[in-house]
Formats: C-alpha cells, sequence, structure tokens
C-alpha cells in the first residue's frame, strides 16, 4: 500500500510537472508567433490565423515529445534493472561492497557502512542495489500517457491567453496588452514550476519572465523587419 502511494504521488508530480512547462510552452511559443506576425502586419485574420497554426502544431510536438521522453527514460531504467540483476547473480559481493563504499564515502565508518548494507540487502535487493547504483526506485513508475495528455491539454490552455489578447484588444493597445498578460501568466508558471520542484520562487520568476520578454522582443523585431 505505502508504494502504490508513493508511485501515485511520483506519477502526480510527473503529470503535474508537464502540465505546467505544457501551459508555460504555449504561452511563450504563441506569444512569440503572434507578436512575431504583429510586427510584420496589421492583419487581424493573420495573426489570429499563425496563432491557431502555431497552437495546434505546439500541441501535438509537446505531447508526442512528452510520450516519446518518458518512453525514453522507462527503456532506460529497464535495462538497468536488468543490468544490475544480473550483476547480482554473477558478483552479488562485488555489488555489495559498491554499495558500502558509497555508503563510506558519505563519511560514516566502515562497519556502520557494511551493518546499513546488509540491512538494505535483506529486503529488496534488486531495488536498492538499482536504486544506489543508478539513482532511481524501480518500483516508481511514470506514465507516459498521463504526461503526453497532460501537455497536450496544457499547451493550448497556455496558448489562449496571448491568442485572446492580440484578437480580442483594439489594435493601438493589443502588442503591450498582450506583452502584459503574458509576463504576469510567466510569472505564475515560473513560480508554480519552481515550488514544484522546490526551487528558488523568485529566481525562477525571473528567469521565466525575463526568457519570454526576449521571446516577444526578439520576434517582433523580426517580423518587423520584413514588414511590408
Amino acid at each position: 500500500m505505502e508504494q502504490t502511494k508513493k508511485r501515485s504521488l511520483a506519477e502526480k508530480i510527473n503529470v503535474m510537472r508537464a502540465s505546467v512547462m505544457g501551459a508555460n510552452d504555449g504561452i511563450v511559443s504563441v506569444a512569440g508567433i503572434v507578436l512575431g506576425v504583429a510586427g510584420a502586419t496589421n492583419n487581424s485574420y493573420a495573426i489570429f490565423l499563425a496563432g491557431i497554426a502555431g497552437m495546434l502544431a505546439g500541441t501535438i510536438s509537446m505531447a508526442m515529445g512528452e510520450w516519446v521522453s518518458v518512453n525514453t527514460q522507462r527503456d532506460s531504467e529497464k535495462r538497468a534493472i536488468e543490468r544490475e540483476s544480473a550483476a547480482l547473480d554473477n558478483d552479488y559481493a562485488g555489488e555489495v561492497t559498491y554499495i558500502k563504499n558509497k555508503y563510506m564515502a558519505t563519511g560514516i565508518s566502515e562497519n556502520l557502512a557494511q551493518k546499513a548494507t546488509d540491512e538494505m540487502m535483506k529486503g529488496d535487493r534488486l531495488c536498492t542495489a538499482v536504486r544506489e547504483r543508478y539513482g532511481f526506485n524501480p518500483k516508481e513508475k511514470t506514465s507516459a500517457f498521463a504526461a503526453a495528455i497532460a501537455s497536450m491539454i496544457a499547451f493550448p490552455t497556455g496558448s489562449i491567453l496571448p491568442l485572446v489578447s492580440i484578437t480580442l484588444f483594439p489594435a493601438e493597445i493589443r502588442i503591450s496588452a498582450t506583452v502584459i498578460a503574458v509576463v504576469v501568466a510567466l510569472a505564475v508558471t515560473g513560480y508554480t514550476a519552481a515550488a514544484l520542484g522546490n526551487a528558488n520562487r523568485f529566481q525562477a520568476v525571473v528567469r521565466n519572465v525575463i526568457s519570454g520578454i526576449l521571446t516577444m522582443l526578439i520576434t517582433y523585431l523580426i517580423g518587423h523587419l520584413f514588414a511590408r
């Protein structure tokens, strides 16, 4: 039951991460597209069409990217488990020594490291060995399908903000209004991503906002450069 709860928590965190990053990418990508087109033309239909195209392409790309990424990670973990299982069968003492030395490297005595290793290996030795050698828990599974679905929903959700802003606001303020709306949204997603990763919130927000502003500025200038 405890392991099931842990797996559920790991899967939920992965889905939340995919959702936040998908929304963030949707905001930045579509904001860059619509502002780039807005820099080149005042045609609202052209701007809207470019935004919709970017939203659809990004949605598919993000979903497939998450699916491929998670499956690739799971394939790598599967091969690591197979290698460690073979290592335990062929050289159990060597694996025990590796784990003991790893514990000793943290500063504890050899006797205590040996006791800790013996105690850990009395349970699920494969799980212990994989965790100590490769750094992941083989009992924690990540759903590639769930991550893909989360991204597929989150990306267009994030895309809606810049798309609606650039389309609905009056022509004279739509660029500045879109920039302000995107900056606020990126501050929220940056803070949320940092909270999920237990990172510095302020630095994450600043980095996210700066990257978004640079993206919008560069695409707008490029669009303006080719304006007719």
